[in-house]
């Protein structure tokens, strides 16, 4: 049985590796194009805006970058969203960093070499790169003399990252394969009993019985408490991984030609993430929010009389159906609107803006046995969705209550109607198509963007799951206590709008919506929170 601290070291493990799958690539491209370099050797601040010019960057992509190494605390990043002036500064970090950029570039090669999931996609060359790698890991470990505290925080910083990016998809290829289900979670198995490679499988149960997750005898491997640990956490690696495709390109995104990247199609494989992958990191990751969910649900559908309670839910952004399957049940069961379906029945609405994700919300709610409605919806078009229901189902948006997950961000961005009023206290790193956005527009966006579903929301609320970032230097001052880091840049890169706690409860208020505090929670409850559960209402 693990100890409280023996825990506490291995989510800080944890943490640390999501920074590194985000920072080694980062840190590589902008040490190679000379970045990193100007950066050290400038006396004075310099806007972002000025290295962008200086370097041929793309200065979005550059503004994350750079954010990120502030993250880090590896450079002093100042925004001013009254000038709209983003300027940075080398600190007494910056040098170091400079020393140990060089360590990144297997880790780099190898994130190259990662392709999709699953346990077919380990091949000879896969893990010779991986052994590589855990083998320059183990020889850094070991061979470095230090001299300076500051000089050894930043090496072992670099160490961790490194780490992360030989376990992130290592983890995230051995959990989708069904490596940590519970039979060999629980018992001693041997590789060729598991795996139709199993000089291959070999290989890499060697590497993680070094790193402490298996132990080993007599030909067969056993999970260590260590290694359940993180087996039991092995989702948690998804949602990072799964952006391999753009983290492995970040020299053309900054750089180059980002339009490949960022051409998203109807119907189309994305080009800058794997799909399925973070469908499945998002669902374990995201399970721990729904105890909030489901109190405020009962909540909602245990008032009386019951014909004053919402006619049904809609979905936005339903994914698979998962979520909507889940609330439909629990109603059913828990909650006196479940014994009235009869005379009351729960009109349900799972939309999104993927035909492919409609596809499967329709399979999954035929195999559950439930009725739902399941529809194409675009989140910036209420409008829309509202004439939908309205011609298709004589419904109306308003008499539902509507619920969406980790959505928000990701709205298609659209250039504000008005000009900002104010200034944004966010700290946050924006780009749309390559440039940067200014944080009052993002902020202005934002109350735009909850202004039009104000008139559908305002009677029975609008329940919304919704991830943020924090400031940098919060983030830097708590290594191995946030995935911030790693958030901010995924979503980032792919052109999505993470903001902080108090600025989206900011934009809400600017909409005429309201946050229930009665029905708020932030994880967690401290001022690292990244994630909000909150019941927006117009009254």
């Amino acid at each position: 049985m693990l100890t409280r601290e023996e825990k506490q070291e291995f989510r800080s493990e944890l943490f640390k590796h999501l920074d590194g799958i985000v920072i080694a690539p980062t840190v590589y491209s902008l040490y190679q194009n000379k970045v990193i370099a100007c950066i050290n050797n400038s006396g004075v601040p310099v806007s972002v805006i000025e290295l962008s010019a200086a370097f041929n960057a793309n200065p979005g992509y550059l503004n994350v970058a750079l954010r990120l190494l502030s993250s880090q605390g590896w450079i002093n990043y100042q925004v001013n969203n009254k000038t709209g002036n983003i300027t940075i500064r080398k600190n007494e970090n910056t040098g170091h960093l400079m020393l140990y950029t060089e360590l990144y570039m297997t880790a780099v090669s190898l994130m190259k070499l990662t392709r999709k999931t699953g346990l077919d996609e380990l091949t000879q060359e896969l893990v010779l790169a991986m052994e590589k790698l855990f083998t320059t890991l183990q020889e850094a470990k070991t061979q470095h003399d230090f001299t300076d505290g500051k000089n050894k925080k930043v090496y072992l910083q670099v160490l961790s990252h490194i780490e992360g990016v030989l376990i992130g998809p290592l983890i995230v290829i051995l959990g989708r394969g069904g490596m940590f289900h519970k039979y060999f979670m629980e018992a001693s198995f041997k590789p060729e009993e598991y795996h139709k490679k199993p000089q291959i499988f070999k290989q890499v149960l060697d590497i993680l019985t070094k790193l402490n997750w298996f132990s080993k005898k007599n030909g067969t491997y056993r999970f260590t408490e260590k290694g359940l640990f993180f087996a039991k956490r092995a989702s948690a690696y998804g949602v990072t991984v799964s952006y391999t495709p753009t983290l492995r390109n970040l020299d053309q995104l900054i750089f180059g030609d980002y339009k490949p990247l960022r051409n998203i199609e109807p119907n189309k494989p994305e080009p800058h993430i794997y799909r399925e992958m973070n469908v499945w990191g998002s669902g374990g990751a995201h399970a721990v929010y729904f105890k909030k969910i489901d109190e405020i649900i009962l909540d909602i559908f245990n008032k009386e009389p019951v014909t004053e309670q919402p006619k049904g839910i809609l979905d936005m952004g339903c994914g698979n159906g998962a979520f909507l399957i889940h609330l439909y049940n629990l109603i059913e069961k828990q909650t006196k609107r479940g014994k009235h379906l009869d005379e009351h029945p729960l009109f349900l609405v799972g939309a999104d803006y993927n035909e492919a994700a409609l596809k499967v919300t329709r399979a999954n709610m035929i195999q559950a046995d439930i009725w739902a409605k399941v529809i194409w919806g675009d989140i910036s078009n209420p409008v829309l969705l509202e004439q939908t229901l309205n011609k298709d189902y004589n419904i109306q948006l308003k008499e539902l209550l509507n619920v969406r997950t980790f959505l928000d961000h990701n709205r298609i961005w659209k250039k504000p109607d008005h000009q900002p009023k104010f200034i944004s206290k966010s700290t946050g790193a924006f780009a749309h198509k390559g440039d940067i956005l200014m944080n009052n527009d993002v902020e202005q966006n934002l109350t735009e963007h909850l202004t039009l579903w104000k008139p559908y929301v305002k009677k029975f609320g609008l329940l919304v799951i919704e991830l943020h970032t924090i400031p940098p230097q919060l983030t830097a001052g708590n290594i191995g206590k946030t995935a911030a880091t790693a958030y901010d840049a995924t979503h980032g890169y792919s052109d999505q709008y993470i903001v902080e706690i108090e600025v989206f409860e900011n934009a809400a208020k600017k909409a005429g919506l309201y946050i229930d505090k009665k029905n708020f929670a932030k994880f967690p409850d401290s001022e690292l929170a990244t994630i909000s559960i909150c019941l927006l209402t117009g009254n």
